[in-house]
């Protein structure tokens, strides 16, 4: 007698046309059935409308890859962000526990005031700088609160093949620039959205999927590169990189002015020390994060073709 085929998971992803969102359709494609939503076909701010869409999807895995990412801009469009970094991802969170299912967020370094020089661990205290910092945070709190089996993802300095990045900007203002000033006080680890989105699909694959929900390992991680660099530092390296694959550069490496921050004054506040430790998310999941350069290289040989 022939089984009943088991039905596919439903993977939800929110903010399909993001950096991270999209390279998540890839990764999460060999998972199930991806369901991919951006700004048009699902707006976070509709609390009502957001339930009512989840529950006729009734998905099994919900990826919230959707926020609210203009920085300065969240300093004078305080409610929205909060109703999109802030609010939804506890609506998100309720109706995944109400399903029985698993929420995967994102978040970020912003939630910390960047003092210091040491890498940030979860326990440490959170006291964000900006208004974008503090939606964020609230999203987090928003999720826990809401006690559904879900799994937070803190990470920063995110570049992507899809969208506008630091990365992209650098090498464009190369090509086009006999000169470049970027500010040496802020410190990271450049981290690609390919490898966000991948680390995701293997922690939903092996820890979820095929792993033992009732002790699933719920709560904050922190997500990013291995190493560190400062933005003047990961300027360079995309310049050097793209002239040994042959990009033909107005402005080299050599050419890169590092400057203070306060050269650059912006609207809203940013951590000087993005640093993350990642010991809890590699230890937990058993992942390999490699070098920055690593992924920074490949996305330039992505943006060289």
């Amino acid at each position: 007698m022939l089984r009943k085929a088991q039905r596919a998971p439903c993977i939800l992803v929110t903010g399909s046309n993001g950096q991270v969102g999209f390279e998540l359709r890839r990764s999460l494609a060999s998972l199930g059935e991806v369901v991919a939503w951006d700004r048009s076909a699902c707006d976070l701010r509709d609390a009502d409308g957001l339930r009512a869409r989840i529950r006729a999807l009734h998905p099994d895995v919900i990826v919230n890859a959707a926020a609210w990412t203009d920085v300065d801009g969240a300093e004078s469009a305080v409610e929205e962000a909060f109703a999109v970094n802030g609010v939804a991802p506890g609506i998100l969170a309720e109706e995944a526990r109400a399903l029985g299912g698993l929420l995967v967020h994102y978040s970020t370094d912003y939630v910390f005031d960047g003092r210091g020089e040491t890498f940030y661990r979860e326990t440490d205290d959170a006291a964000p700088l900006s208004v974008y910092g503090r939606s964020k945070l609230a999203g987090e709190q928003a999720v826990a609160a809401a006690g559904a089996s879900a799994i937070v993802l803190r990470t920063s300095w995110v570049a992507g093949l899809h969208g506008r990045n630091f990365a992209r900007q650098v090498l464009s203002q190369g090509l086009e620039r006999a000169a470049l000033t970027v500010v040496n006080d802020q410190h990271g680890a450049p981290t690609t959205a390919a490898l966000i989105a991948d680390v995701t699909a293997r922690i939903i694959d092996r820890a979820w999927l095929h792993g033992d929900r009732a002790s699933f390992p719920g709560g904050v991680y922190h997500l990013a590169a291995a190493g560190e660099t400062s933005r003047h530092g990961y300027a360079t390296e995309v310049l050097r990189y793209a002239a040994s694959r042959g990009a033909v550069l107005k402005a080299g490496p050599e050419r890169v002015e590092a400057v203070a921050s306060t050269r650059y004054p912006q609207v809203a506040r940013r951590p000087a020390n993005s640093r993350l430790d990642t010991r809890k998310l590699r230890e937990t999941f058993d992942i390999y994060l490699p070098d920055w350069r690593s992924g920074v290289h490949h996305l330039i040989d992505q943006f060289l073709k």
